[in-house]
Order: structure tokens, then sequence, then C-alpha cells
């Protein structure tokens, strides 16, 4: 009896290791997901971080090269600028000088010095009209490379940052996610176990402990039955041969329904048990089981809320950017347009202008001349 007791207690304590074990193992793999997970999340802000800063450098280097495109038309302008007076300059002087040593001739008659007079100043006219035709050429195609420039690289550098937005959102939002989904499967695989366990340590232990006790109980019964049944030999044996062989029969007939008695009653009460556990066992794993499936359901639901979530976020995005490349592309065409409209407003009105000064100048030589060759 005490090796059966020995044996139950030694099989209960191998019992609660193996179950210390299994929550040890459960813990340490929880902990070893949840540093994969951190270790993720941190490799994903370090990617988003570098793509964010190779964005605005891209973008300050368009920016400083729009600069330079602007500093170099700049330059341009003022080149072409310096050019024209130092070639109108150069047309003054010499139109002076002509007209000085036109004047200092004296053997010149009025009709060639008045020819004279119009060829210089039709020829100072024609060039005047030339350089200003050229300059608010090379202005208005300067202005136009200028604003085609800014225009692109305000387009395409809107454009990258707006993909860049969406590609953050959507790898966020995806780790958000991914991160939610190990964690609920983690809590769930641990409740899960740690039910588990506890379940089968506990009907282990109600186990054995019924059975020890019946084995316990039917031992002493069937002990105080032999002890009575050897003491009642005895006197029998003693009182009368025949009444001892009557008894014989008698105890023999006992004995047998005790045994049966007893063989019925540990049956019975190992059946109850097993049943018990049984049921205890079954609903047990329905709780856990529904416990799962409203879990996994959440999960689904939290998924497909995000998943949501991220397309309405990239259509904004996408709306957006067309709203804003359509209003680009507008205010581009717009001040192109205009600029264009201006500069052969000015052309025109310049045209005009020496046209109108050439006539007057001609006529004023002409009556000049006419005077002269009066008197």
């Amino acid at each position: 009896m005490a090796a059966i007791l020995k044996n139950m207690n030694w099989f209960l304590v191998k019992e609660e290791v193996e179950a210390v074990k299994v929550v040890v193992v459960v813990v340490v793999e929880v902990v070893v997901l949840v540093e994969v997970e951190v270790v993720v999340v941190v490799v994903v802000v370090v990617v988003v971080v570098v793509v964010v800063v190779v964005v605005v450098v891209v973008v300050v280097v368009k920016v400083v090269v729009v600069v330079v495109i602007v500093v170099v038309v700049v330059i341009e302008i003022v080149v072409v600028v310096v050019v024209v007076v130092v070639e109108i300059v150069v047309v003054v002087e010499v139109v002076v000088v002509y007209s000085s040593s036109s004047s200092s001739s004296s053997s010149s008659s009025s009709s060639s010095r008045s020819s004279r007079s119009i060829v210089v100043v039709v020829v100072v006219v024609v060039v005047v009209v030339v350089v200003v035709v050229v300059v608010v050429l090379v202005v208005v195609v300067v202005v136009v490379v200028v604003v085609v420039v800014v225009v692109v690289v305000v387009v395409s550098s809107l454009v990258v940052v707006v993909v860049v937005v969406v590609v953050v959102v959507v790898v966020v939002v995806v780790v958000v996610v991914v991160v939610v989904v190990v964690v609920v499967v983690v809590v769930v695989v641990v409740v899960v176990v740690v039910v588990v366990v506890v379940v089968v340590l506990v009907v282990v232990v109600v186990v054995v402990e019924v059975v020890v006790e019946v084995v316990v109980g039917a031992v002493v019964v069937v002990v105080v039955v032999v002890v009575v049944v050897v003491v009642v030999v005895v006197v029998v044996v003693v009182v009368v041969v025949v009444v001892v062989v009557v008894v014989v029969v008698v105890v023999v007939v006992v004995l047998v329904v005790v045994v049966e008695v007893v063989v019925v009653v540990v049956v019975v009460v190992v059946v109850v048990v097993v049943v018990v556990v049984v049921v205890v066992v079954v609903v047990v794993v329905v709780v856990v089981v529904v416990v799962v499936v409203e879990v996994v359901l959440v999960v689904v639901e939290v998924v497909v809320l995000v998943v949501l979530v991220v397309v309405v976020i990239i259509i904004i995005v996408v709306v957006v950017l067309v709203v804003v490349v359509v209003v680009v592309v507008v205010v581009v065409v717009v001040v192109v347009v205009v600029v264009v409209v201006v500069v052969v407003v000015v052309v025109v009105v310049v045209v005009v202008v020496i046209v109108v000064v050439i006539v007057v100048v001609v006529v004023e030589v002409v009556e000049e001349d006419l005077v002269d060759d009066k008197w």
C-alpha cells in the first residue's frame, strides 16, 4: 500500500513538473515573438525615415537647380541688355559723326543732305527696332523656359512627396495590422495552452485521488471483513465443528458478496469520476473553442477595417494629387499665355511707336529740305 501511494505521489509530482515546463515554454515563445515584432517595427521606421530623407534631399536639389537656372537666365538678360545698349551707343556715335561730317562739308547740296539725313534716321530706327524685337523675344523665351522648369520641378516634387506619404501610410498600417494579429494569436494560444494544462492537471489529480481513496477504502473493508471472519471462524471452531462448516460456507458466501459489492462500488465510483471528468473536459474545450472563434472574428473585423481605411486614404491622396497636378498645369498654361500676349502687345506697341517716330522724323526732314530748297 505504501508503495502504491509512493508511486501515486511520484506521478503527481511528475505531472506538475511537466505542466510547469509547458507554461515556461509558452512564456518564452511569447517573449521571443514580442521581441521579433519590436525588431520589425524598428526596421520599418528606419526605412521610412531613410526614404523621407532621400525625398527631402531630392527636392532640395531640384530647388537648387531651379535657382541656378533663374540666375543664369537673369545673367543672360543682363548681357543682352548691355549688348543692346552698347549697340545703340555705337549707332548714335556713328550717326553723330556722320552728321558732323555732312554738315562741315560745303560741297554737298541740299538734296544730298536731305537724302543722307533720311538714310541715317532709317538706319537708326531699323537698328533700334531689331534690337528691341530681339530683346523682347529673348525675354519671352527665357520667361517661358523658367516657368516650365519651375512647374515641372514643383509637380514632380509634389508627386514624389505624395507617393512617399502613401507608401509610409500603407507600411505603417500593415505593420500595425500584423502586430495586432500576432499579439491576438499569441494571447489566444497562451490562454488555450494554459487552460488545457490546468484542466489536464486537475483531471489527473482528481482521478488519482479518487482511485487512491477507493483502493484504500476497499483494502480497509476487506481487511476488516477478514479479521471479523477469522475471529468468527476461531470461535465457531471452538464451539462446534458442524457449526464451523456452516459458518465457513456462510463466510465464503459473505466474502463473495462483499467482494462483489466492493467491486461494484469501485466500478461505480470510477465510472462516475470518469463521466464527470469527461463532462468537465468537454465543457472546457467548448468554451475554449468559442473564445478562439470570437477572437478570430474580432481579428478579421480589425483587419478588414484597417484595409478599408488604407484604401480610403490612398483614394483621397490620388484625388488630391490629380487635382493639384491639374491646377498646376492650368496655372502654367495661363501664365505662359499671359506672358506671350503681353510680349506680343509690347512688341506691337514698340513697332507702332517706332513706325510713327520714323514717319514723323521723315516728314520733318522732308519739310526742312523743302524749306532749304525754297530759300
